[in-house]
C-alpha cells in the first residue's frame, strides 16, 4: 500500500492569521481548496496538503472535543533540504508570532528545530543526510 496524496486536518481561530503565517514561511495556497472557513497550504505539491480549518468548521468533522490549552494531540515533522533552511523557517514562524518549544538537536547526520505556530500546533523541522546515518 501506498498513498499518493497526504490531507493533515488542523483547527484553528483565525484562517487569514493563519495563511499570512504560512505565506510569510514560503509555502503557496491551494485556492480552489481555501476561503473563510479554511484555508489549504501545500506543502508538497501535489502530495502532501495542511487544511487549517476554523475551528466551528473543523468541529463538523468530528464528534470528538477539540484539544485545548496546553495539550498535544501531534506532533508535525517535515523535512527540508539543508540546516540552512531548517534554522531559517523557524526563525521566520517566530518572527511572525510562532514559539519555540523545544532546543534544536544535532545528531550529526540529523539536525532538528521546533516551533509552534499561532495555534499551538507543533512542527520540527528537520535535515536528515541520509549518507550520515550511522550503521550498527
Amino acid at each position: 500500500m501506498e498513498i499518493n496524496q497526504m490531507y493533515v486536518n488542523l483547527p484553528v481561530k483565525d484562517v487569514q492569521k493563519t495563511r499570512e503565517f504560512w505565506v510569510e514561511l514560503g509555502f503557496s495556497i491551494n485556492e480552489q481548496f481555501s476561503d473563510e472557513k479554511a484555508i489549504c497550504v501545500i506543502m508538497k505539491t501535489d502530495h502532501i496538503y495542511a487544511m487549517f480549518l476554523k475551528e466551528e468548521f473543523f468541529q463538523t468533522f468530528t464528534d470528538r472535543p477539540l484539544a485545548e490549552g496546553k495539550t498535544t494531540q501531534t506532533l508535525l515533522a517535515i523535512g527540508v533540504n539543508s540546516r540552512e533552511e531548517v534554522d531559517n523557517m523557524v526563525k521566520t514562524a517566530v518572527e511572525n508570532g510562532g514559539s519555540i518549544y523545544s532546543e534544536p538537536q544535532d545528531h550529526g547526520w540529523m539536525y532538528q528545530r521546533a516551533f509552534s505556530d499561532l495555534n499551538g500546533h507543533q512542527w520540527e523541522v528537520m535535515f536528515a543526510d541520509m549518507s550520515k546515518i550511522p550503521t550498527a
